[in-house]
């Protein structure tokens, strides 16, 4: 933790500012737990995007807490706050594997939110970790996506199968896994199209995806991850829910974090949805990709300055 604590840190700068800040400021300015100390509390969470169901949830654990424990300090607000959104985050939920290989991972989401980028990342993680990759272009509408999967494949030093341009994605992903059997490769991780302004279409499309790759590899897909990009705010909810109707999501990437003060939509991902966040983008770099840890997470959201 130690290590990367500080990155995680710098990348919840916007979102620290925009939520915890406000909440010390709310318990300094208080000098009792009142009726408007909770209003306020519960308005701070909502504007981080922590959304409706999760500030329900944590305001009434916080008033619990206050009434059974006696508390009438506001400042000893923050350390209970903190503690239940670790709770709320439940435990961690690590990437899975297939007991024998390949592993087969398909990446779903819209548009813009970074999909084929943490492709990339991802790829370059298993790399590192000593995994042979085999990627599958299976964005076939976008002839961009296919050009910056191959870009990199040569960087992370992984295997590709890619048809032209507007070809069949089923028969990519089919063509893939045809070729990971053969190759030994330990990972497959498919792109997927992520066009929602045909919507009836695309679903169509992921459960074809879906329905070859549980053909040919029983058990698979044994991941689908949803990049979603954390600016979005509760708009990630209604994306995966349209991607859940489609394609059983597994886990949430969240995209962009360092950018945003929107942070707070992990816990309403998570409350809403009931779908754990496995990895956080944190930056441009090929290894800023991190497997997510929710109590690193709320501690860098809550650190103090100068706290390494």
């Amino acid at each position: 933790m130690v290590a990367f604590f500080p990155k995680l840190k710098e990348t919840l700068a916007k979102t620290r500012e925009s939520f915890v800040s406000k909440v010390t400021q709310l318990v300094r300015r208080h000098d009792k737990i009142d009726e408007d100390f909770y209003e306020e509390l519960e308005e701070i969470l909502l504007q981080a995007d922590v959304g409706v169901a999760a500030t329900s949830r944590l305001i009434d654990a916080v008033r619990a807490d206050v009434k059974k424990k006696k508390i009438g300090n506001p400042e000893d607000v923050r350390l209970l706050l903190r503690e239940r959104m670790e709770e709320l985050l439940g435990e961690n939920a690590p990437l899975q594997f297939a007991t024998a290989p390949p592993t087969v991972i398909l990446v779903v989401g819209v548009n813009g939110v970074g999909k084929t980028t943490t492709i990339g990342k991802l790829a370059y993680r298993l790399r590192q970790e000593g995994r042979r990759v085999l990627l599958a272009a299976a964005d076939t509408f976008r002839a961009a996506a296919i050009e910056q999967l191959e870009v990199w494949r040569e960087r992370a030093g992984a295997d590709i199968v890619k048809h032209q341009p507007g070809s069949d994605s089923a028969a990519v992903v089919y063509d893939a896994l045809q070729a990971a059997r053969k190759r030994g490769v330990d990972v497959v991780i498919i792109d997927t199209a992520g066009r929602l302004h045909t919507k009836t279409n695309l679903m169509e499309e992921l459960r074809k995806i879906k329905r070859v790759v549980s053909r040919e590899i029983p058990g698979a897909p044994h991941e689908v991850l949803l990049v979603v990009d954390a600016a979005t705010g509760q708009n990630a909810l209604r994306q995966a829910e349209l991607f859940g109707e489609a394609t059983d999501v597994t886990g949430i990437v969240l995209t962009k974090l360092d950018g945003t003060a929107k942070g707070g939509v992990v816990l309403a991902i998570r409350e809403e949805r009931g779908i754990p966040v496995k990895l956080i983008g944190t930056g441009e770099r090929p290894e800023d990709l991190k497997v997510f840890d929710g109590k690193e997470f709320v501690a860098a959201l809550f650190a103090e300055e100068g706290e390494e």
